[in-house]
């Protein structure tokens, strides 16, 4: 057993068994971690960052072991963007205080649209190319999607939850094809949240131009 074997054993081992299958700490941090982050960003609660990276530990290691290569890859983004997030949403609003919600602009919807082209041909391409994925195209577009509502989220555009809602609509089928089952239940949780947050964040919206 390597030593790598050894720091990930306790991460692996099965916590639980699920609809006949074994789910694992790791899976179990990543749902109680990822649970808590998206109730935090539906409130606005910056401390939703910091809860997130532990949520993209969790989830770097649980997708690599189940071969969702890109979805694994996409955690390391997620925690840069959390960094920048957790700065922005403190300092990066209009005189460095807390940043206001605000809508995606036509022009940002271009540079989303081609970004979001682009970037799922090119990660089915070294998806096909380098690895042995066996869902290419679901993994692409679910993390263009993802870091598309990211960037979003740290600029806190209420569209980004439209975007969340569109890649867990994908996510949940993918991950019980890929017998990560309590993740499946945690991503279809996770559409209910993003309702909360679009409710909310576009409550929020209005109230700040009536102060305006």
């Amino acid at each position: 057993m390597s030593l790598l074997d050894v720091i990930l054993w306790p991460f692996n081992t099965p916590a639980v068994t699920f609809a006949g299958v074994g789910t694992s700490w790791g899976e179990v941090t990543g749902f109680v971690t990822g649970a808590l982050c998206v109730w935090l960003v539906a409130r606005q609660n910056s401390w939703n960052w910091p809860i997130g990276i532990l949520n993209n530990l969790a989830f770097l290691v649980l997708f690599a072991t189940g071969g969702l290569y890109a979805d694994s890859g996409l955690q390391v983004v997620y925690i840069a963007l959390a960094l920048y997030g957790w700065w922005a949403w403190l300092r990066g609003g209009t005189g460095r205080g807390p940043l206001p919600v605000s809508r995606t602009t036509p022009a940002q919807w271009w540079w989303l649209l081609g970004t979001g082209v682009a970037g799922t041909l090119l990660i089915v391409w070294v998806l096909k190319s380098f690895t042995t994925s066996t869902v290419p195209w679901a993994d692409a577009v679910t993390t263009v999607l993802s870091l598309l509502a990211t960037w979003g989220q740290t600029r806190k555009k209420v569209e980004c939850w439209w975007l969340w809602i569109a890649a867990d609509v994908i996510y949940v089928p993918l991950y019980a094809y890929k017998d990560l089952w309590l993740t499946a239940i945690l991503y279809l949780g996770f559409i209910g949240l993003c309702v909360l947050g679009l409710r909310n964040w576009t409550r929020a919206r209005r109230a700040d131009l009536v102060a305006a």
